[in-house]
């Protein structure tokens, strides 16, 4: 579904806003954080995902399969690491 609302450019300071109606905002799901992308001389306005917002859930999935482990295998310490090596 296309919708199409004309407005104004609304000047703030040395800047100009966009006022987004509420029912486009409901409508593509806009929140507080988004992205301006410009392509050509289209403005694309969309949400801003939260970066790491699906981690937890991609670690409990990586538990569950077993794929949390080390893929180097840890080594013993060698004889620099017991007497040469410091903790500053």
């Amino acid at each position: 579904m296309s919708t199409v609302i004309k407005t104004r450019l609304v000047k703030i300071g040395n800047s100009h806003g966009v006022r987004i109606p509420k029912i486009v905002r409901d409508q593509v799901g806009l929140i507080d954080a988004i992205e301006l992308e410009v392509q050509g001389t289209h403005l694309i306005v969309r949400s801003s995902s939260a970066p790491r917002a699906l981690w937890a859930t991609q670690f409990q999935r990586m538990a569950e399969q077993h794929d949390d482990a080390l893929l180097d295998a840890e080594e013993p310490a060698t004889l620099w690491d017991t007497t040469e090596w410091e903790w500053e």
